[in-house]
């Protein structure tokens, strides 16, 4: 049986955090739900988790102090604050307190559960419903094998870098679904500073590129949404 990634969701509105809650078991995530900072606090002194979730306005220790209290046990645990507050200097706060994510609420589920599995991804954590991988995808007319960062097609084999290879890999797990650019950023690089998206767009170009040969396939650019690769079946 494969385990279950670890959650722990910190939210202090009843309501909000058992859809919250609900939504990601769905994902194949094991949540635990805390309501305030000290319930939270005793937990994490009791128990490890993959990924940690913290709303900022809390009762007793809010989000940012709760912040401090989990890297003082854990350098390297994710975590994701997830806020009404969306001031630029909330946000610098959160990531100099060593936050991987500042999503800002009202928020989208889809995307949540996307920017959690690229965390968790890094980290070398695999979500519980994933499947095995395959060693070949087949995209279109293509032959995609990431382990041996190749690409056959109709013009021959292509060698890939290994960053192609992880992008490629990124749209082919997200394929005919539109991901945000930081999104994919910092699943594939880590970052999701200019410099690494003025990167992205190049390697975004290579692989078009690489895919021309059918005209079924085509890695999308929704402006000021992000990337979406299409494969017509």
């Amino acid at each position: 049986m494969i385990q279950q990634p670890s959650l722990l969701l910190v939210e202090d509105d009843p309501a909000l955090g058992l859809v919250i809650s609900d939504f990601l078991q769905m994902a194949g995530f094991d949540v635990v739900l805390a309501a305030e900072g000290f319930q939270a606090k005793d937990l994490l002194q009791n128990r490890t988790f993959d990924l940690c979730i913290l709303d900022v306005m809390l009762p007793g220790i809010d989000g940012f102090e709760l912040a401090r209290f989990i890297r003082t046990i854990n350098a390297v645990v994710p975590i994701i604050f997830l806020t009404a507050r969306s001031l630029p200097g909330d946000r610098i706060e959160g990531f100099r307190l060593g936050c991987d994510d500042y999503i800002v609420k009202p928020f989208n589920s889809e995307e949540l559960i996307l920017r959690i599995k690229a965390l968790l991804k890094r980290c070398g954590i695999v979500s519980g419903n994933a499947k095995p991988e395959k060693l070949i995808h087949r995209i279109g007319k293509y032959e995609f094998n990431p382990h041996e960062l190749t690409l056959d097609g109709p013009g021959g084999r292509i060698s890939l870098t290994r960053r192609e290879c992880e992008l490629l890999s990124f749209f082919n797990e997200h394929r005919n679904q539109l991901v945000p650019r930081d999104v994919i950023q910092k699943a594939v690089w880590g970052n999701d500073d200019y410099f690494i998206g003025r990167s992205m767009d190049v390697f975004i170009t290579r692989l078009r590129k690489y895919l021309k040969e059918d005209d079924g396939i085509a890695i999308v650019n929704s402006h000021g949404n992000g990337f979406k690769l299409t494969v017509s079946d």
